[in-house]
């Protein structure tokens, strides 16, 4: 609300007239501090409005991380009990060896690369997520897509998960078949060594690499959640400022109609 100043009478002397511009221009001026608070509050609440929800979908990516390692924990189990059930039929492996060795190869290759996707895409989703935080020229739209790509390649990895469950229940189930024991076995072995490497160390496992997927969602929530606080912290901090510019415009605007009264009562 812009105040103008009231029109000064003739017959005030120099000195009411020299106060009553100066209370003039100090509402004027009150006037235009509460504006730009009031402009910094308005950008302060859409951007943290916009942090609420980096931070639902980093929480979220995170939550489906952990999950991903807690199942990969109860994988590792599962696959060192299978394969320790299935030592006691190790000189009746003869059959099978071959195709086991290809499947547990091709899903060695794709969780690898399921891996992959999932760290990048986490690295790159907490980089943006900090860029954002000093750039805000950077779209919004940009970082929603990163966080659902993100997801995405999490709920890929636990289908695979998944998958791997199964491929642990049936081998326990063929255990009850003489005549697949070979196949049992050796298929307990590679899956326990995609699980967890084995000895070869040549490339990560499943379970560490997972682990490091976990880690990495966990930095981006933090790091989001850290510039969420920073943001909600500088809104109260400009609401209060905007609180106290608008309480003294009030006492200004209080002073002026008091002024101008009186002037006028003793004109």
């Amino acid at each position: 609300m812009n105040t103008q100043p009231v029109p000064i009478q003739p017959f005030l002397t120099t000195k009411e007239k020299a106060k009553l511009d100066e209370l003039s221009v100090r509402v004027m001026d009150a006037q235009y501090a509460v504006e730009q608070f009031q402009a910094i509050v308005t950008s302060l609440t859409q951007k943290k409005a916009n942090y609420q929800g980096f931070l639902t979908v980093a929480q979220n990516n995170r939550a489906q991380a952990q999950n991903n390692k807690a199942l990969a924990d109860q994988l590792v189990q599962d696959g060192l009990d299978l394969k320790a059930t299935s030592k006691t039929a190790l000189n009746e492996i003869v059959l099978g060896d071959e195709k086991t060795k290809e499947l547990s190869a091709n899903i060695k290759i794709l969780i690898d690369k399921l891996i992959y996707a999932v760290t990048v895409l986490n690295k790159l989703s907490n980089k943006i997520v900090r860029e954002k935080a000093l750039n805000p020229l950077i779209s919004d739209e940009l970082v929603s897509m990163t966080g659902k790509a993100d997801s995405d390649a999490n709920n890929a990895v636990a289908l695979i998960l998944v998958a791997l469950q199964s491929i642990i229940t049936a081998a326990a189930c063929n255990m009850e078949t003489e005549a697949a024991l070979a196949l049992e076995y050796t298929q307990a072995a590679n899956l326990y060594e995609t699980l967890t490497g084995g000895t070869s160390g040549s490339a990560p496992s499943l379970r560490s690499s997972l682990e490091e997927a976990y880690h990495s969602a966990n930095t981006c929530y933090l790091q989001t959640d850290k510039s969420y606080n920073k943001i909600s912290e500088e809104l109260t901090a400009a609401q209060a400022d905007l609180n106290k510019a608008q309480i003294k415009l009030a006492s200004l605007q209080s002073g002026l109609a008091a002024a101008n009264a009186a002037a006028i009562a003793t004109g």
